[in-house]
């Protein structure tokens, strides 16, 4: 960043001590003004997406009108890019994170649709696939592999499968997601 005159620093201060004073928006929205399109095209470098990044303008702008009342700020220029840069951070790993959850879930519904077209006349199921299943349901713990075996191929509520067993309610969820976790793996590595 290139260096600026002290006396538009010391005009920045002094907004946002009035700013702390006062609450007026205005104040702040002038501050932020000279700066947006430096804050768009930081947040374009980022996300690299023009609506996103629109977006992100304003939401980094409600953002330091809350944290200019408690945060001492010496350097506009320079606090609003850290900010800024942050605020873009924090989107693209939300993003990442909403990612890797949106594949474990198609994960799990694969495994679940496998398991549930194995009883299931209507829809076409390779045999290749069911022998994979039968072998990794074979693999399973004795506890996972009844109850994944009474839940989804003999289509037995928790309940039933508690009186069956005896296990208790939380062991038979336990059983059945750890047993369709196990299955997950199991059928990844014979692919």
């Amino acid at each position: 960043m290139s260096s600026r005159p002290q006396k538009e620093i010391e005009e920045e201060l002094k907004l946002i001590d009035r700013y702390k004073q006062t609450g007026d928006l205005e104040l702040a929205g002038k501050l932020y003004r000279d700066y947006m399109h430096l804050v768009y095209g930081l947040c374009l470098k980022y996300l690299r997406n023009r609506d996103d990044s629109q977006d992100a303008v304003m939401q980094i702008f409600e953002k330091i009108t809350e944290s200019l009342k408690t945060h001492e700020v010496k350097n506009f220029k320079s606090w609003l890019y850290v900010v800024s840069k942050n605020h873009c951070l924090m989107e693209l790993r939300s993003r990442k994170n909403k990612m890797r959850s949106q594949v474990k879930n198609i994960d799990d519904v694969a495994v679940e649709n496998v398991l549930l077209m194995h009883h299931d006349n209507d829809s076409p199921v390779l045999e290749e696939d069911l022998s994979k299943l039968e072998w990794c349901i074979e693999q399973l713990q004795n506890e996972q592999k009844t109850c994944i075996q009474l839940f989804y191929l003999e289509k037995r509520s928790y309940k039933e499968i508690v009186e069956v067993t005896t296990f208790e309610l939380k062991k038979v969820k336990s059983n059945v997601q750890n047993g369709k976790r196990n299955l997950k793996i199991c059928m990844e590595k014979n692919r």
